[in-house]
């Protein structure tokens, strides 16, 4: 039950629920949900690893890169189950659909230069 309550709270944030609906389109680094969602590395990273360890996301390295996405074989069948109902809950809804279009642009460029604005 205690991975249950770790998925829920999870869920339970603007950001987090935001940084799912990215996640479902593709794979990304930290810095393209930092650009889909015109957040801070910080902000982008804490909410991304908040989402790794509720089980919903798994974690690769690429070089320098940390990749995210969506865990397809979590190991909970009610984690698929909660992911679906989070797209379903999100269709039509403006914001993210903002976050998605964002997304198309973003690349992987890295933390300073994002900020900069500095384009890949």
């Amino acid at each position: 039950m205690r991975g249950m309550v770790k998925a829920f709270k999870a869920l339970a944030d603007e950001t987090r629920l935001r940084m799912l609906n990215v996640l479902m389109e593709r794979e990304c680094c930290v810095c393209e949900v930092m650009q889909a969602l015109d957040v801070s590395q910080a902000c982008a990273s804490r909410n991304l690893s908040a989402l790794e360890n509720a089980g919903l996301l798994k974690m690769r390295r690429d070089g320098r890169w940390s990749i995210y996405s969506i865990d397809e074989d979590a190991g909970q069948e009610y984690l698929g189950e909660l992911i679906r109902a989070v797209a379903k809950g999100l269709e039509g809804n403006s914001r993210v659909e903002k976050d998605r279009s964002r997304l198309r642009s973003a690349r992987r460029v890295g933390p300073a230069a994002v900020r900069r604005g500095v384009k890949g």
